[in-house]
């Protein structure tokens, strides 16, 4: 296994101070916002000094009923060619449900969403992995999510799930201690029961976040300090091996450089804390080896059809407002379901900007209204360009400026082809804009 050292998560508004941040040893880059023919210039300049890059996915949906994309794994396979990686990575997570298999409409849930510890489930992960592995030029390593809500009739824990993935298809393990965290807040659920039970030879590296409890509720926010209880499950990990690589995330509310060089200072010395009580207690550095693994089997057509139909009833009671599926905490599905209009929200304001500036102070209110009947069925840009499309249809924009601005917004990014880029088409859009405002 590759030794990585310390990392921090790649992001733009950081770029600056990850390049001048001392010892760096590699950064994780959001594999979906990297386009292979024009590569961020702070990741060339890494790239350039020696700074190991890995694409880190989103998108895959490994845990869902169907196969894996082609597209989107081609997609993946781009990127780390372009960045020269030794690795990649994706989540056990569904994203999507319904489509063919279920014959419902395909619904998005903008969001990583836990799969069910079932023999089903693990089946259907298993061959999806498998079917990933073939199609991505380097080894594929998996991360554990944090997750609000439980499936009922679970078969086995986190640790005993992760451990028959690993075995049975030579996977190899993204580790995050605070989604280990996040669910023994949440689901009761034990970190060290869980790292006990981990085939800690098949660790690729390992995740550390900061976030916060509400209600008594742990929300994974990667935009707050990392507690010291996520510092201790860290600990704890490398009590019982050294992890080849870890890497801090940190994704909004970015802190002054200073603050982050802290936290990462905070997280070398877990890790020193943890190999010092594993050399008290004769244990040795080892990390991965090479793990014999057994043909998987395809899962069958109605394990996968059982599996989409539940993760379907579930995501569209999450986004679309359906009845709650039976053996569901219905509180805890309702801080979800809030939790992801909220985050489809606050996406949608990054990727069209424009619109909370259009909207003004009513944005926020005007798109969770909007959220809750209509799910998001083709990504966060459309997303966006469907609630234009909403709030322009019917008298629910009444302010006539703001009408008039929005529909601009909306034909500029809605039509078949670009409009016009001429200069003078241009500046009579403009010119119209500014006399709109007045």
């Amino acid at each position: 296994m590759e030794r990585l050292g310390t990392g921090i998560g790649w992001r733009p508004e950081i770029a600056d101070a990850v390049e001048r941040m001392p010892g760096i040893d590699w950064v994780e880059a959001v594999a979906e916002n990297v386009c292979p023919g024009h590569l961020p210039e702070s990741l060339v300049r890494l790239r350039e000094r020696g700074v190991t890059v890995i694409p880190h996915g989103v998108s895959l949906g490994l845990g869902g009923a169907e196969r894996p994309d082609a597209g989107r794994l081609a997609a993946l396979a781009e990127r780390v060619e372009a960045l020269g990686s030794p690795l990649v990575t994706e989540h056990i997570a569904f994203v999507r449900a319904g489509g063919a298999l279920t014959a419902s409409p395909m619904l998005e849930a903008g969001h990583l969403l836990p799969v069910p510890r079932t023999r089903d489930a693990l089946d259907v992960l298993c061959e999806n992995v498998r079917i990933a592995q073939d199609a991505l030029p380097v080894p594929l390593a998996v991360e554990n999510i944090a997750a609000l809500i439980s499936w009922p009739g679970e078969e086995m824990t986190e640790g005993q799930f992760l451990y028959e993935l690993a075995d049975r298809t030579g996977v190899r393990l993204l580790i995050d201690v605070a989604n280990l965290h996040t669910n023994h807040v949440n689901r009761g659920e034990d970190p060290a029961k869980a790292l006990a039970e981990l085939p800690l030879e098949a660790i690729a590296y390992v995740h550390v976040a900061g976030g916060f409890e509400r209600d008594g509720v742990w929300h994974d926010s990667h935009a707050h300090p990392v507690p010291q209880p996520v510092l201790d499950v860290l600990t704890d990990l490398a009590s019982r091996v050294s992890p080849p690589g870890v890497l801090l995330e940190r994704d909004e509310n970015f802190p002054e450089p200073a603050e982050l060089e802290r936290e990462l200072g905070a997280i070398r010395g877990a890790l020193e804390k943890g190999a010092a009580e594993r050399t008290a207690q004769g244990g040795t550095p080892a990390t991965g080896s090479s793990r014999e693994t057994a043909p998987v089997q395809e899962a069958p057509e109605p394990v996968r059809q059982r599996l989409g139909l539940a993760q379907a009833a579930l995501l569209s009671a999450l986004v679309a407002g359906t009845p709650v599926p039976e053996g569901f905490d219905r509180v805890r599905l309702g801080v979800q379901a809030r939790a992801l209009a909220g985050k489809r929200a606050d996406v949608v304001a990054k990727v069209a900007p424009e619109l909370p500036v259009i909207l003004g102070d009513g944005y926020r209110r005007a798109f969770l209204g909007y959220a809750h009947g209509h799910p998001m069925t083709g990504g966060y840009r459309r997303d966006a360009l469907d609630f234009a499309g909403y709030l322009l249809t019917g008298d629910r924009c009444e302010d006539a400026r703001v009408r008039a601005e929005l529909r601009e917004w909306w034909l500029e990014r809605s039509g078949p082809a670009p409009r016009s880029r001429r200069p003078a088409v241009r500046l009579a859009r403009a010119t119209r804009r500014v006399l709109l405002r007045r």
